[in-house]
């Protein structure tokens, strides 16, 4: 059995302009921080957000320290790389793209004050304010076409506000957090000695994303050829059955029930044609 694939593919320096979500992991980390800020409500001035962990301020400012300190593939949903059909749908045309990287991404978060007990009151009101959290990221995935436009899964121009479907299955990106442990207390010590930082109470959160690479068209849809049976060896297909059939003694038995019909897996064909017994007729 052979298969082609389209040969339109754009170059190296194209693709990076095509990924749908290489900036997703930003968005996540932009996403906590303003999760934070929005839902303080312990005084008038919210706390300063910092990456940096070694920063500490002069003065009675709260601040809360957000940082990516890890990322890692996620090997229990890992799958192959092969191209697919994309479940995009624009203008009657068919694309492919490989299976999104599934990531995930470990944030360390600790909290500085002047006094401890400020912030612990602190770091208690981050860790519930999380907890209650269902999602940091919740809109149409996104879909870069060839020519640079970003569309959703049913077509219409990407708007991370518009859930409408329209009658169509729309495809939903959705991005949370859980609380887990990740991270030891001598690797704490270790990570916070090589940013010279002091030593803070500290929690670990992970958030699951999936980054899309670019839409490739195709030309024409997938063409797959079946052969003959008698090609590479292929073993004919056995008798119809259904008809009443003989013992070895001679007797002629009951028929046996014709099996049932099963469409093949996976999503449907497009384009696919088998090959024909007959060879085409040559005009010389």
């Amino acid at each position: 059995m052979s298969q082609t694939t389209p040969t339109n593919w754009p170059s190296p320096e194209e693709m990076v302009y095509r990924y749908s979500s290489y900036q997703v992991i930003g968005e996540v980390t932009e996403s906590v921080h303003r999760h934070l800020l929005e839902r303080y409500d312990l005084g008038e001035n919210p706390p300063r957000l910092e990456e940096d962990l070694k920063f500490v301020p002069k003065d009675r400012e709260e601040v809360v320290y957000v940082y990516m300190y890890r990322a890692a593939a996620n090997t229990s949903m890992q799958r192959q790389k092969r191209f697919r059909e994309a479940p995009v749908t624009y203008e009657g045309q068919v694309f492919y793209h490989r299976p999104p990287l599934l990531m995930d991404l470990f944030y360390v978060i600790c909290v500085h004050a002047k006094f401890r007990s400020e912030a612990e009151r602190l770091l208690g009101w981050v860790l519930l304010t999380l907890h209650d959290t269902a999602r940091l990221l919740y809109r149409p995935r996104r879909f870069i076409l060839p020519d640079g436009r970003a569309i959703d899964s049913t077509g219409r121009d990407w708007d991370p506000t518009n859930f409408d479907p329209e009658g169509k299955q729309l495809q939903v990106e959705k991005v949370s957090l859980a609380l887990v442990d990740d991270m030891s207390l001598g690797d704490a010590v270790n990570l916070f000695t090589l940013h010279e930082a002091p030593y803070r109470p500290f929690l670990t959160y992970r958030a699951r994303v999936a980054l899309d690479g670019p839409l490739i068209p195709a030309e024409g849809g997938t063409q797959i050829s079946l052969g003959k049976p008698g090609d590479l060896g292929m073993v004919p297909a056995p008798p119809e059955t259904g008809g009443p059939t003989t013992r070895k003694s001679g007797r002629i038995s009951g028929s046996s029930p014709a099996p049932p019909s099963r469409s093949p897996p996976g999503p449907p064909a497009h384009n696919m044609s088998k090959g024909s017994d007959h060879e085409p007729e040559s005009d010389s």
